[in-house]
């Protein structure tokens, strides 16, 4: 792997010792084991370089929202790794986070180990369909909840979750983790994902195996995971600021 800048490599080092740190203080509040919860950095815009990097220090699961970008930097995350000092690092497990335009859904679903955004049945439909096409493993499947009504946002009405789980189970290419759910911005986090908790529960009794909760941002990953989150997807904490000059 090409050498990175060597205050870069410190900076990721220490964003990342201060997340583990808040995440395991979380789990503290809330009774539970700091391996229950999976750190997904979200790399959007960032090197690939730095998604290598943050895989030598133990991330292995990273977020990506755009098709165009997350296909081009599997493979040259791959590349890196590969070719890297230390090839005994794998690759991360790609997890598709953003909305997913139908369009998109057989290129994702040839890469990536996880949708996050699961919101329609159209949805379930092409990303099965490419599971066949691309020949790989079932693909895990969150449905999206919508924890404000903005369509723009994304997400299913909470009382549509179960029947689009339904479809979710009844193909054999996908496999039904959970829920996924974003704090609106004028809501206070804690009762957002309490009411995305009460919605996991209810899919829980319908299909017990759905155990992930995917909540939780830079912002608010504390009252995510007090709420369950087995998943939180974290950027800029981990990261830093997007308009930064990382070449």
């Amino acid at each position: 792997m090409p050498p990175l800048d060597g205050e870069r490599r410190a900076e990721l080092v220490r964003s990342l010792g201060a997340l583990r740190a808040r995440i395991a203080d979380a789990c503290i509040v809330a009774r539970r084991d700091p391996h229950s919860v999976t750190l997904i950095a979200v790399t959007k815009t960032f090197p690939a370089v730095d998604v290598a990097t943050l895989a030598v220090l133990g991330v292995g699961d990273v977020g990506e929202n755009r098709d165009q970008e997350a296909s081009a930097k599997v493979v040259e995350v791959a590349e890196l790794l590969r070719t890297g000092a230390d090839q005994r690092v794998a690759p991360p497990r790609w997890h598709f986070i953003g909305q997913l335009q139908s369009r998109k859904s057989r290129s994702v679903a040839s890469y990536a180990h996880a949708v996050h955004s699961v919101d329609r049945l159209e949805l379930v439909e092409q990303l099965a369909a490419g599971v066949t096409r691309a020949g790989r493993d079932r693909l895990d499947i969150f449905v999206q909840v919508s924890l404000d009504g903005d369509p723009a946002r994304g997400g299913v009405p909470s009382d549509r979750v179960v029947a689009l789980a339904d479809a979710v189970v009844a193909r054999s290419e996908l496999r039904l983790r959970g829920v996924m759910g974003i704090a609106p911005l004028a809501v206070d986090p804690r009762a957002a994902f309490a009411d995305l908790a009460a919605v996991a529960a209810r899919l829980r009794a319908a299909h017990p195996e759905a155990d992930a909760i995917s909540a939780g941002m830079s912002a608010d990953l504390e009252a995510a995971v007090v709420h369950g989150s087995t998943h939180v997807r974290v950027g800029s904490a981990l990261l830093g600021r997007r308009d930064q000059d990382f070449g």
